[in-house]
């Protein structure tokens, strides 16, 4: 068998994945066996009585299963060589040999893919829709906060969320249209329009992606723990106080439905934890007050929702460094706030979760998902601590929570608008 043979001594013998390792550890360990070696290494003088059998250790092996689609060819080939039985060289260069035919077309990060997309399938399902549902008012009122239409936030935070959750470093972590933006880009809009604001938000992307690349997130290392818990207190005490005007001169019916929804949400989880509380809680009390008619605040009288799908478009401002000096600075600013508020965020994911993220990466993705907002339309966001929160407590904890938590969005405002904002 010379194509087998023709390899490099050095890399036929040091398996570099845990894959090869694994799979040459258990071929070693069987042969081993019979010649009575408690060392799998000292089992390489035993040859293997045919390629047969090396064979049915590769498709035993539990990692051979990941590989086999793209490697029946090779599994083949080995099972057309007759026999192994030469000396020790020849018999151990060429098992590494094969094995490292098996998978040297595995793909580095396919082991990553079930862990971040497809380990919790059901609970990130679920908490992404809680999470869609919850961020179309928060996106409304941001916009007005911004001075812009409301499709602006809401296509924001449906190009963010999509984005981040294929190139954010932090896994259940939910980024869309927020507040502390916001307030950023008031002047700018005021004074310039919309045009100058979504030029603004493509360089705050760019300025984050080089953050990243200058791993400038190493900055949160001499963020204390009290600033952190400091961070999250004040963001409660501010969205307590958002809720308050809501509940101002409104009839008795508001308040039985703030008290059920209460209820359902702590109390249900008592019973049980199959399906997340939130999510309970909006169907079953949007049901009531559609059932019987009641006369309460709905979303629609935040604005009017978009009637069509984002589309890609360029700003419309003058490319000159009067421009530049108009922007910058905006930018700059949203970019620092952005990334502050997203790495703090990902800090308290990390500690909900008991997991590490990649803060560098975090950075890149957050400026690749602004730049993809503002050339959609969008204005400039950053990671939510308040939705983030709420998905991790409704059971989410991959990259699919916030894809679903984005596509869902984008299918409530587009396709399901009339009901939306009854």
């Amino acid at each position: 068998p010379a194509p087998i043979h023709a390899f490099d001594l050095q890399s036929a013998l040091a398996p570099t994945s845990l894959c090869e390792r694994a799979l040459w550890e258990l071929a070693c360990k069987r042969k081993a066996g019979n010649a009575g070696r408690q060392d799998p290494r000292d089992a390489v003088g035993v040859p293997l009585q045919s390629s047969l059998e090396f064979r049915r250790v590769a498709e035993s092996h539990p990692f051979a299963g990941k590989a086999r689609s793209h490697k029946q060819g090779l599994l083949a080939r080995a099972a057309s060589i007759s026999s192994f039985q030469a000396d020790s060289f020849v018999c151990r260069r060429g098992m590494a040999a094969v094995v490292r035919l098996l998978f040297r077309l595995r793909d580095p990060m396919l082991p990553n893919i079930k862990q971040d997309w497809f380990s919790n399938v059901r609970g990130d399902v679920l908490a992404g829709i809680v999470v869609a549902l919850a961020l179309i008012p928060e996106a409304i009122a941001f916009s007005i906060i911004a001075e812009v239409d409301p499709k602006v936030g809401l296509y924001a935070s449906f190009c963010i969320a999509v984005v981040t959750a294929f190139t954010g470093g932090r896994p259940g972590m939910i980024s869309a249209a927020t507040g502390a933006m916001a307030l950023l880009m008031v002047t700018l809009v005021r004074d310039h329009g919309l045009q100058y604001l979504l030029a603004a938000t493509v360089l705050t992307g760019v300025l984050q992606i080089l953050f990243g690349v200058f791993k400038l997130a190493t900055v949160m290392r001499f963020v204390s723990r009290s600033v952190v818990t400091g961070f999250v207190n004040a963001l409660a005490i501010l969205i307590f106080m958002a809720q308050i005007p809501e509940l101002v001169g409104v009839t008795w019916h508001v308040y039985a439905m703030v008290a059920g929804g209460l209820a359902i949400i702590y109390l249900l989880p008592l019973v049980t934890q199959v399906v997340p509380s939130p999510l309970v809680c909006i169907v079953v009390l949007t049901g009531l007050a559609m059932y019987l008619g009641l006369e309460m605040p709905t979303v629609g009288d935040k604005g009017d929702l978009p009637d069509s799908l984002p589309v890609f478009l360029l700003p419309d401002i003058p490319l000159s460094l009067e421009t530049l000096q108009i922007i910058f600075p905006v930018s700059l600013t949203m970019a620092v706030v952005g990334l502050l508020e997203s790495m703090m965020t990902a800090t308290i994911v990390d500690d909900l979760t008991d997991t590490d993220s990649d803060k560098h990466r975090e950075c890149r993705g957050q400026g690749v998902a602004n730049i993809a907002s503002g050339f959609l339309g969008g204005m400039a966001g950053c990671a939510m601590i308040g939705q983030s929160v709420i998905n991790i407590k409704s059971g989410g904890r991959t990259r699919l929570s916030t894809l679903v938590a984005g596509a869902f969005l984008l299918v409530l405002v587009v396709f399901l608008g009339d009901w939306v904002s009854r």
